[in-house]
């Protein structure tokens, strides 16, 4: 896959879930189609730590201290970005998604056999807000602090991050 590949999704605050200003939700198709079982070991071996493997949860929710990597490794999933007015995206064995801090989330459907991993740059701590009006004027100071990883979680010293987050790239 080529940086050209990843399609950039961005979301805007809808008055309950801020979004990312700046940066847009970047998702990888396919990138780890070869073997979606390596998924941790990848992000992993470029810095993305503080993995965990399970799923995604069936209500809005975000981060907002610091961006998430979800990738697929069985299965596939039906999720929700950017709130309740936003996208509906599905992700299968070998897909990436990498959500700017604020991005919101939800599971809405699943396979049986779904799994995913996700990670975060440096192995940072993360929060989880809610979709309610307090979290957002909490995470609305959060979210401008959270630095640009160094790293791209599938492609490391090269890929999306690089070529669209660094330039500060708005679309979708």
């Amino acid at each position: 896959m080529t940086t050209s590949e990843a399609i950039s999704l961005h979301f805007s605050d809808d008055g309950i879930i801020p979004g990312n200003p700046n940066l847009p939700v970047l998702v990888y198709p396919e990138a780890l189609k070869s073997n979606p079982r390596d998924t941790e070991a990848v992000f992993n071996s470029h810095g993305w730590l503080n993995s965990w493997t399970n799923g995604v949860f069936d209500y809005h929710h975000y981060h907002s201290n610091c961006h998430e990597v979800l990738g697929v490794t069985r299965g596939t999933i039906m999720l929700q970005l950017g709130g309740e007015q936003g996208r509906k995206i599905q992700l299968s064995a070998g897909d990436v998604a990498l959500l700017p801090a604020g991005t919101g989330h939800k599971k809405l459907s699943a396979s049986a056999d779904f799994q995913i991993v996700g990670a975060y740059p440096g192995g940072m701590e993360y929060n989880t807000r809610r979709a309610t009006r307090e979290d957002r004027q909490k995470a609305l100071a959060e979210i401008p602090q959270v630095p640009i990883p160094d790293t791209d979680p599938v492609y490391g010293s090269v890929g999306p991050v690089h070529t669209l987050w660094r330039k500060g790239t708005r679309s979708g």
